[in-house]
């Protein structure tokens, strides 16, 4: 029988553990990233629209509690005070845990849908994935460099009015898994994001246009059983074109998604599953 490591003794050495990293994480941007992390904000919106986008907040997901949905409404709107308007000058990396602080009761953030070892389950300040996700697919629709992130490993719960590649998200949990980008042009970048109409909307702004716009395409979506279980396949690219020109100068493979199904399989549409690579 295997020792128990700290962490999985009781809640209380959890909590100890979880504290110890928070620390370290600190003490390392300290060192670091102490001129590195961008902390200004600004009022006046840059004025090129790199990329919007909008999602919606509340969504019928399969066995989970419309109250953790709705809770999570109230804690995007308190990430959206403390994101809306940041500005990333060049050299400056955006950190989504040191923009936000630290997720507590006492500040108004409520109990929401969590993502934790792969497995859903609740937390304060749950839901703030989707924040993370929308910054994600700005960025992602940009020249920025990605420095640190996340991926959800499997696939929890079936399509609801998804908009966006499959995976193209990025898991968040204070402050061991950050969202990190690089500003690595010559320009500022603002990222602005709000609530309107039941929607979360963002946009990434700079002071110009970039030479070159991006587009993200999934491809090959399916889901195939293997040794008994579900996995939903795709592959996502992102496609970089000259903004001048229209040419399409380069396809880059981002995702090759290989995640397990984690839901009920009832609620796989029977048109996507590949029937010759099931199991017999």
């Amino acid at each position: 029988m295997s020792r128990k490591l700290f962490c999985e003794i009781s809640p209380l050495t959890y909590r100890i553990s979880l504290r110890k990293e928070i620390i370290l994480r600190n003490l390392e941007d300290l060192v670091k990233n102490r001129d590195k992390i961008a902390k200004t904000h600004s009022s006046r919106e840059l004025p090129n629209i790199v990329k919007s986008h909008s999602s919606l907040l509340v969504r019928k997901l399969h066995g989970v509690d419309i109250r953790l949905q709705e809770n999570k409404v109230t804690n995007i709107g308190l990430a959206c005070n403390k994101i809306n308007g940041i500005v990333v000058h060049p050299g400056e990396v955006f950190s989504f845990w040191k923009t936000i602080g630290e997720v507590t009761e006492k500040k108004g953030y409520k109990e929401g849908l969590a993502i934790r070892n792969g497995k859903p389950t609740t937390g304060v300040g749950g839901g703030l994935c989707q924040m993370a996700n929308m910054i994600h697919w700005l960025v992602l629709n940009s020249p920025l460099t990605v420095t640190e992130l996340h991926h959800h490993s499997d696939a929890l719960f079936p399509d609801e009015r998804r908009r966006v590649p499959f995976c193209t998200g990025t898991s968040v949990f204070y402050n061991r898994s950050d969202y990190r980008f690089r500003n690595d042009t010559d320009q500022d970048v603002q990222i602005l994001v709000w609530i309107e109409n039941g929607d979360l909307c963002g946009e990434l702004r700079s002071e110009r246009p970039y030479p070159y716009r991006y587009k993200l395409v999934e491809e090959d979506h399916h889901f195939k059983k293997e040794n008994g279980k579900y996995y939903r396949n795709s592959k996502v690219y992102r496609i970089v074109i000259d903004r001048e020109t229209g040419e399409q100068l380069r396809k880059e493979l981002l995702l090759n998604n290989h995640s397990e199904v984690m839901y009920d399989y009832s609620l796989i549409p029977e048109e996507q599953i590949r029937e010759d690579e099931q199991d017999t």
